[in-house]
């Protein structure tokens, strides 16, 4: 199943139609499913409705920020879309339509970041001397042009360039850069390495956990003491990334799979105590995975050191 991508736009859309065609290869592990902008005649809607493209659009003029974006929010949620691209997105975004899509929303900028945040990249990389301009393509936070950069292209900034002249070869690293960062992002949560990495920073952060090889699999313990977590990518050939934690038994187990059979299944050889949750589907509550851990660690920790966490929480 392919990721459900919404690009919003203010002009041109070069750069979703660069997102639009890459995503027409059957490879490609994204779809858009709606082209949405602040502007009303922006060009690139005509581009999308063109391809069988929803489009939306609506002028912000006359409404504050977080009225607009309210409604931005509404009609990507209505679309279904899992993730969203900025592509030349003239508007900056509340701190709550950010706080909404965090850790699913990049956005393509027109400098080497952290250098030249904002406007009028090119005029002043070529007034600092620089040899190189470029692009970057960061996840979205609240700070404008601030967050983690997920790659860059540097682009040579020739003897007599103008703004102009190298901004047309940026915009063609742009084309060249956005399609395959996109198709990267939108798969990582898929990623045996990834959700390894979010499961270990979650399971280390409780007291005393230490980090093992059990079965195979990466896991996770108390020191000195008993697991309450297993990493298990494809064990015994089942096909799924997954975490193992601790539950009450047959009866719990029972209940979950009736309630998200996608989601949660019996592991193999591990008998009633454990539930297996599946962390490849693409739609991860790490929040809740973070509390299955918990759960799991209070369920084999030492009633002492399960009793200090308590306190501790209380604080």
């Amino acid at each position: 199943m392919k990721a459900r991508v919404a690009v919003l736009i203010s002009g041109a859309g070069t750069n979703m139609a660069a997102l639009l065609y890459a995503a027409k290869a059957a490879d490609c592990p994204y779809e858009l499913v709606l082209v949405a902008s602040n502007d009303p005649d922006a060009p690139g809607l005509a581009i999308a409705e063109a391809e069988g493209i929803a489009t939306w659009s609506l002028s912000h003029k006359g409404l504050n920020r977080d009225a607009f974006d309210a409604l931005v929010d509404e009609r990507l949620r209505d679309a279904g879309a899992e993730f969203v691209a900025l592509a030349g997105y003239m508007r900056i975004l509340s701190d709550d339509f950010v706080e909404r899509w965090a850790g699913r929303m990049i956005n393509i900028h027109p400098s080497l970041l952290p250098l030249y945040k904002g406007l009028d990249t090119h005029q002043r990389a070529i007034d600092a001397g620089d040899r190189f301009g470029g692009c970057s393509i960061h996840i979205v936070t609240p700070g404008v042009d601030d967050g983690p950069v997920l790659a860059q292209t540097p682009v040579a900034i020739m003897a007599g360039d103008t703004v102009e002249t190298l901004a047309a070869r940026v915009r063609i690293a742009e084309h060249q850069l956005y399609p395959p960062t996109l198709a990267a992002f939108v798969m990582r949560e898929r990623s045996p390495g990834w959700l390894l990495g979010r499961v270990r920073e979650l399971a280390m952060a409780l007291p005393e956990a230490d980090e093992v090889t059990s079965h195979g699999m990466p896991c996770f313990g108390i020191v000195k003491g008993k697991k309450f977590a297993y990493f298990t990518e494809d064990h015994h050939g089942d096909g799924k990334t997954a975490i193992l934690v601790k539950i009450s038994g047959a009866d719990e187990q029972a209940a979950l799979i009736e309630m998200d059979a996608a989601r949660y299944y019996r592991p193999a050889y591990f008998g009633d105590g454990w539930i297996g949750i599946r962390l490849d589907l693409g739609d991860t509550d790490w929040d809740a995975i973070g509390e299955w851990l918990r759960k799991s660690w209070l369920a084999v920790a030492p009633k002492k050191l399960a009793g200090l966490m308590g306190v501790a929480e209380a604080f």
